[in-house]
């Protein structure tokens, strides 16, 4: 059994256990006042979720006896079966029993259910034949039957001595012996018949001997599995975050007097916690993909389309406050690959594509992150009507527009109010949204990405981080301050001379790996509070014209939104993984800064918001660009 195997059959037993301690509280309710219609429906429910629970792992003997007690509850909640004493002790025998078949996964025991199962079986029988009306010619028919049955009861007292026989599926043979004797042929019309009234009259005989043997005693039994709040979790996880800061302090303090090999025990058991508290708070994707068949299903209702949904890679592994902070941009996203990608049946036939449309739901984990797709095969998105759109909403100048890419300006479909839908229906159109996508995405320092083909479908692509406990980051100095960026946005580091940068308008660009990207010094970024009393020849150039033509620049290439930019620092220090706090007030509105982390050395050390850093620096440029074309 693997791991995967062994986690699902610990959450089974925990929930089947809780399952069963609630019955009984349940049924205890019910024997005190027999009316209580809320707790009959809690019963019925209880049962039918866990015989679902145990046909889903494969549990026959659990699912049988639970169908058996759902069947009970049945009757009792629609009238047709009157509850007394009698029958309570035999559904607190059952289950009594269904709680040592629960147990028994895991101490292997053998436990016998068939009898206490078929007396209620029997119960069943019984209450289903008195309620059945019956004619003259039915009394004839039922008081000969009984005749019938007594006479077969005889018989098979006769020929069966061993009433194991039954149970070990000989009834066949049984059928033969008895059907051989000329009085049975006279009173049976077929071997199928006599099989059903072999049954039947053996239930009637073994019942209340089966019942009595299988008699289990009643014990308290406990889950391995503990349910904790998740608030709990993340006071742990602070706990161990101060640990880990406060390990990295008394290293930095000691790293002169002492060999760095006598703290690796320390540094190896305080990971070990925080990797393993980490590891609790994760959850497979597939606990929330799993919901979007109804989201598909209604989508595709307003919508009036066919759609499918397929779910791959759902046992993908991500933290569950990342899980729970995306979900809506998922439903979002869902949605629109719903309404804006996927044609109509009638478009579909005309493009040879088969009416149903098929929107898939992938994930896999990719290093420290979680890549999450959402496919459609339909129309695809037309870049150019998404240009044309963006120009008509003022989100951009047409001479820039002309010269940006075909993956920017798809971009343009994150920004607020915009919506290329012509009519405005139930889902989409409205103009809100993919707004809503990006902005959950940067408060996790996520990434998105587009790709489409016209007339064959779009593929919107997530980045997101694993966990949010833990961040890597890359470490640099500026001003004698020390900050960090996520490794999620970081593409490279490069070092390049003076005369390798260029003055492009109002910025400065330089060339890596063949292609263009902008340049900019973070000391100027940070002095241009208020851009608009800048000239359009000043704002990224300051410190570029004070530095030496022979100075080497340090520079982090980060990357969002397919754009890419390179920050110019002081010093590049080392990669390191750190505790990400959230900006308090009264500082929690700085747009630059996402959050702060204390380092080994005891300095704070403030993480950079690249989302809004590189909207920032666009923003700044297609303004400025506005008002020189003024």
């Amino acid at each position: 059994m693997d791991s995967k195997e062994e986690e699902y059959r610990e959450i089974f037993l925990a929930e089947a256990l809780e399952n069963y301690e609630e019955l009984n509280r349940l049924i205890t309710e019910l024997e005190k006042n027999t009316s209580n219609k809320n707790a009959i429906n809690a019963i019925f429910r209880i049962t039918h979720t866990l015989k679902g629970n145990a046909a889903g792992m494969g549990f026959e003997d659990i699912t049988k006896m639970s169908h058996t007690l759902e069947d009970l509850f049945v009757e009792i909640r629609e009238g047709k079966l009157q509850v007394d004493a009698a029958i309570f002790t035999d559904i607190f025998k059952a289950i009594d029993t269904l709680g040592a078949l629960i147990d028994a996964l895991k101490t292997g025991k053998t436990v016998r259910y068939l009898g206490i199962k078929t007396k209620l079986e029997v119960i069943l029988k019984k209450a289903a034949e008195a309620g059945m009306p019956l004619s003259t010619n039915d009394n004839h028919d039922s008081q000969k039957k009984n005749t019938d049955q007594n006479q077969i009861k005889q018989q098979v007292e006769n020929t069966i001595p061993n009433e194991d026989r039954v149970v070990n599926n000989e009834p066949e043979k049984i059928a033969t012996e008895i059907a051989s004797d000329p009085l049975n042929q006279q009173v049976l019309e077929n071997t199928q018949a006599l099989l059903d009234d072999i049954f039947a009259a053996k239930e009637i005989l073994t019942s209340e001997k089966s019942a009595e043997a299988d008699t289990v005693d009643t014990k308290l039994t406990f889950s391995d599995l503990v349910q904790v709040p998740v608030k709990k979790l993340d006071n742990l996880l602070n706990l161990v975050s101060e640990l880990t800061i406060e390990r990295d302090r008394i290293i930095a303090m000691n790293s002169n007097g002492f060999s760095r090999n006598e703290y690796s025990r320390l540094q190896r058991i305080s990971s070990d916690l925080q990797y393993s508290v980490m590891d609790v708070r994760l959850v497979q994707v597939g606990f929330l993909f799993n919901k979007f068949h109804r989201v598909v299903r209604d989508a595709a209702a307003l919508e009036h389309k066919k759609v499918t949904l397929k779910l791959e890679g759902t046992d993908a592994e991500i933290d569950r406050n990342v899980l729970q902070i995306i979900s809506d941009s998922l439903i979002h996203l869902i949605r629109n690959s719903v309404g804006h990608g996927i044609e109509t049946p009638e478009e579909r036939k005309k493009a040879g594509k088969s009416e149903t449309g098929t929107v898939t739901l992938r994930a896999s984990n990719e290093s420290d992150a979680v890549i999450i797709e959402i496919i459609d095969d339909g129309k695809g998105i037309d870049s150019r009507i998404i240009k044309k759109k963006a120009i008509d909403k003022g989100l951009v100048s047409k001479e820039t527009a002309d010269t940006m890419s075909e993956a920017d300006i798809i971009m343009f479909i994150f920004e607020p109010g915009f919506s290329s839908a012509e009519q405005v229906t139930a889902i989409s159109g409205r103009g809100v949204g993919m707004d809503v996508v990006k902005r959950a995405l940067d408060s996790i320092s996520g990434n998105i990405s587009v790709f489409t083909a016209v007339g064959k479908g779009s593929t919107i692509r997530l980045s997101l981080p694993s966990s949010m406990a833990v961040k890597g980051t890359l470490l640099f100095e500026l001003d004698k301050s020390e900050y960090a960026i996520p490794l999620t946005y970081t593409e490279a580091v490069v070092s390049l001379y003076k005369s390798d940068v260029h003055k492009a308008g109002n910025g400065l660009i330089a060339t890596h790996l063949g292609k263009t990207i902008s340049i900019v010094f973070l000391k100027d970024l940070f002095s241009t509070a208020d851009y608009s009393h800048h000239s359009q020849n000043t704002i990224f150039h300051t410190s570029f014209d004070q530095v030496n033509a022979k100075e080497k620049l340090a520079i982090i290439i980060v990357s969002y939104n397919n754009r890419k930019v390179g920050f110019v620092v002081d010093k590049l220090l080392q990669q390191k993984e750190i505790v990400e706090k959230p900006l308090m007030k009264p500082v929690d509105h700085v747009k630059f800064i996402s959050g702060v982390t204390i380092l080994g050395n005891g300095n704070i050390c403030l993480v950079l918001n690249i989302a809004n850093i590189i909207s920032y620096i666009f923003k700044i440029s297609n303004t400025i660009a506005g008002k020189a074309l003024c």
